[in-house]
Parts: structure tokens; sequence; C-alpha cells
């Protein structure tokens, strides 16, 4: 089942994730229905706060030709797509500034800095606890979602003049949200 992606200005985004203790059939079906919408988004990562969920859950699957020469040989024992329960980001390392966008914030683009790469720790759909080192894009995109399900937004990570420039993108966004929110309710 395809979910609608949760926008900037709805408040579940900004709620922290609850942990998943037990691996159930609706976590299962979380997982797939997120992969099948991130998929159909065109999106390399999705949380479960984009999809109006808090649960502690996020899918991610960054094809090899977009994690960038350097980075594919150093990820390759990571298979693809990861499903990310309870992920924990530890032991970042180096730094890169790149063009970053969100599903949550629909053409909106903007440079952030992130650690070249980290560890993520996680719990996989089989109940089973991971722990993998994740760099270049692999990296940007983990900790992307597991910024998302701390609350923290795209927008937290934007320089007081990148949010100045997007400003009206912002806003248009934040109506947008609030528009879709009230036809909703009516």
């Amino acid at each position: 089942m395809k979910y609608a992606v949760t926008t900037f200005g709805n408040p579940v985004l900004r709620k922290k994730a609850v942990e998943i203790k037990a691996v159930t059939q609706d976590i299962k079906d979380l997982a797939a229905s997120m992969l099948e919408t991130m998929y159909a988004e065109q999106g390399l990562g999705l949380a479960a706060e984009q999809v109006g969920r808090t649960e502690a859950i996020c899918v991610v699957d960054v094809p090899p030709d977009c994690q960038g020469a350097e980075f594919v040989e150093l990820n390759a024992p990571v298979k693809m797509p990861l499903v990310l329960l309870n992920p924990v980001v530890s032991d970042p390392e180096g730094s890169l500034r790149r063009k970053e966008g969100c599903l949550s914030f629909p053409d909106l683009y903007a440079e952030v800095t992130r650690p070249r790469s980290c560890t993520v720790a996680y719990m996989g759909l089989d109940g089973r606890h991971y722990e993998a080192r994740v760099h270049g894009m692999l990296a940007r995109a983990v900790q992307h979602e597991v910024d998302h399900l701390n609350g923290v937004l795209l927008v937290d990570k934007m320089s007081p003049t990148q949010k100045a420039l997007s400003a009206g993108k912002l806003r248009r966004i934040k109506k947008e949200t609030l528009e879709d929110s009230n036809q909703a309710r009516a």
C-alpha cells in the first residue's frame, strides 16, 4: 500500500520516533509500504514520520551508481534495500558537503555538510541486530533518515543564507501542507 508523503508543516515530522520492541506483521507491512512509497516517489530513503507514522523505522536504497565511484567498493557488503529498525548512528568520520533533497520538501535542495562515513547499528526485519560502516551517499542517506526519526529536518541543516534564499519555497510547502490537512478534515 503506497502512502502519501508527509510534507513540511505537518507536526508529525517533528516527533521523535518510538522504539520498536518486536518485529510484528504490522512492522513488516509498514516496511513494505514504505519501500513501495519511496520507489514510487523516486527517493533514496524514507522514514516513518514521512508517511505519518512514528515507529523507529526507515528504509534506504542507494544504487551503486549514486554512491560515488570512490565509495562503491567500501559499501559493497551492504545489501539494498536496507530496512533499519531503531537505527543509531555513531563514529562519524570526515566531512562531505553535497546537495541534498528530501521527499518532505518537494523541489527544495540545499547544500548540507555531513560526515563522509559513519557506523549504523540497527535491528533488521528478522529481529537480529546488525552494524554496518557506511560511506559517501549511503552514509548521507542513512544519516538523513535517522535525523527524521529524531525530528530533525532538512531545513534544520540549512545555513541562515540558504533558509533566506529558500523562504518562499518553504512558505509554499507549508501552506500546501496546511491546505491539504484542512481539506482532509472537511
